[in-house]
């Protein structure tokens, strides 16, 4: 009676320890179930952090942590968002301490007028003269082919002019906003001598564009120096760095403001 005993507790371990298939004749795990699972109570998990089990909450869902981990609970959340309308998905600020810097040498000698040479979509590599602010170079994503992008561009401009009381000695410079290195936004302004040395301006720009195709795009943002008069050929220009003392650099420093807003194609989860 002994052995009889004993043979069924064995029989029993090793069944125990076997792998057991449901609907199948090769089980690739301790359970293995080929076909509907109903469960009519609880699941439990265990709890690395404490070593208790967890039930988990309420629209929580389990998440494997991988091979010899045990899966924890997770709350999954899909934004909810009202169709045809546009939503902020895009916003991200850039800056540089670096700027550009122009002496007369770096103007171009433009054969057309700025109307003609300045046009929305020319690329930066035809542009003679422009100097790109290498800090403001980012990468931005857009996900949906509806959208607007938005961009802000702030820095300061200066010349290192003596102090001769006249508006005679001024440069002209451009700034342009650039994405995909084709220009999409450009504004041009004039920099003058006037009562006081070194002056400098700040120098404010908005550009926007819309529906760009799916993907990773590059923004850029380039300045030049266009034109010079009176004494100016004998000055220096600088865009977002200063020429002299009665500034700095964090002061003349150039910022990129990004927003892009979608209409969403794409529902994306987030787990937390």
């Amino acid at each position: 009676m002994k052995n009889i005993f004993s043979t069924i507790l064995l029989a029993s371990g090793l069944m125990l320890s076997a792998q057991v298939g449901i609907n199948t004749d090769s089980p690739k795990a301790q359970l293995d179930v080929n076909g509907d699972l109903n469960l009519r109570d609880k699941i439990a998990v265990l709890d690395a952090t404490d070593n208790t089990l967890s039930i988990g909450n309420n629209d929580q869902l389990l998440v494997s942590q991988g091979e010899g981990y045990a899966p924890i609970w997770k709350t999954l959340r899909i934004p909810e968002y009202e169709p045809n309308k546009f939503y902020l998905i895009f916003n991200n600020s850039f800056s540089d301490k670096l700027g550009v810097d122009f002496s007369y040498s770096d103007e171009p000698n433009m054969s057309a007028s700025k109307g003609a040479t300045f046009t929305k979509g020319t690329s930066l590599g035809s542009l003679i003269g422009f100097k790109e602010i290498t800090g403001l170079s980012q990468n931005i994503s857009v996900f949906s082919t509806e959208s607007k992008a938005y961009f802000q561009f702030e820095t300061v401009v200066q010349a290192n002019f003596g102090s001769n009381g006249t508006t005679d000695t001024s440069i002209d410079y451009a700034c342009g906003i650039f994405v995909d290195d084709k220009l999409i936004n450009l504004r041009q302004n004039n920099l003058k001598a006037n009562s006081a040395q070194y002056p400098f301006m700040t120098h404010n720009q908005i550009g926007l564009i819309g529906n760009l195709s799916k993907g990773n795009h590059k923004v850029s943002v380039a300045c030049s120096r266009v034109g010079s008069y009176g004494d100016a050929p004998n000055r220096r220009l600088s865009v977002g760095k200063n020429t002299n003392t009665n500034i700095n650099n964090f002061i003349a420093q150039s910022s990129l403001k990004v927003e892009v807003y979608e209409v969403p194609q794409a529902f994306n989860t987030i787990i937390n």
